[in-house]
């Protein structure tokens, strides 16, 4: 399975994401989940994918072939006028892969359900975060809903609601995607490290962090123990109260 967070913030944009994939108890592997594109000065785009495996990676591919082939004069998502635009190329080539394999794959019975998450920044524009599903449609995030999570969402939602709002500042909000996967690391088997992390600054066009979070990353497992030492701290005091 796969954890993914994503966060739009009045400062910037932050995007989290594990790297297991699993199909049964015998057969776990890891897979990047997180795909940056920066065009330093101009725009950073980060693009993170969550259900079927094949399905989101020949979406990923065929993005990155049209980026590689420019004499074949198609837009891209490096060249596209918006991030609105990029995330109608996302969603065109979702409905291109669904096309082209997903009849193939219902008759086995497997499903196809895939959904994308897409954000970035670009010179002339504010910087934007939208979902991406399996049909190729999306949504964009807004100051009432300023995150989207795929995959496993459940175990690190409360965090988010509780923590995260338009002003709330990068650096806590970081910190605040990391307790929301430290949450899902622990009561879900399908997800896990190592993490992908990426931060894109409001008017840089550039990731101010993009960088793997190993497994045994002194600094995480810190963060996890503190979280851990508070909520316990916290959960011992509620026994006072009388309900």
């Amino acid at each position: 399975m796969t954890y993914c967070v994503a966060i739009k913030l009045d400062k910037g944009l932050v995007f989290l994401s594990d790297t297991r994939t699993n199909a049964g108890l015998d057969n776990i592997a890891k897979f990047k989940k997180m795909f940056t594109w920066e065009v330093p000065g101009e725009r950073a785009i980060t693009l993170m994918t969550a259900g079927n495996l094949a399905i989101t990676q020949a979406v990923v591919s065929l993005l990155q072939e049209n980026i590689d082939h420019p004499e074949n004069g198609l837009e891209t998502i490096l060249n596209a006028p918006s991030m609105f635009r990029v995330a109608e190329l996302v969603g065109d080539a979702m409905r291109v892969v669904q096309g082209r394999y997903g009849p193939g794959l219902q008759q086995t019975g497997e499903s196809t359900f895939s959904s994308i998450i897409v954000g970035g920044q670009r010179t002339g524009g504010a910087h934007r975060l939208f979902h991406v599903y399996t049909a190729g449609n999306f949504i964009e995030a807004t100051s009432e809903t300023p995150y989207f999570q795929i995959g496993e969402h459940k175990y690190g939602k409360p965090i988010l609601d509780r923590v995260i709002t338009p002003e709330t500042p990068l650096d806590v909000s970081v910190t605040a995607a990391f307790l929301s996967m430290d949450s899902t690391l622990r009561s879900n088997l399908s997800v896990g490290m190592p993490l992908d992390l990426a931060v894109v600054e409001e008017g840089e066009f550039a990731f101010s962090q993009n960088r793997r979070i190993e497994e045994y990353d002194a600094n995480f497992q810190a963060l996890s123990n503190g979280w851990s030492a508070a909520l316990r701290k916290a959960f011992d005091e509620m026994l006072h109260f009388n309900v």
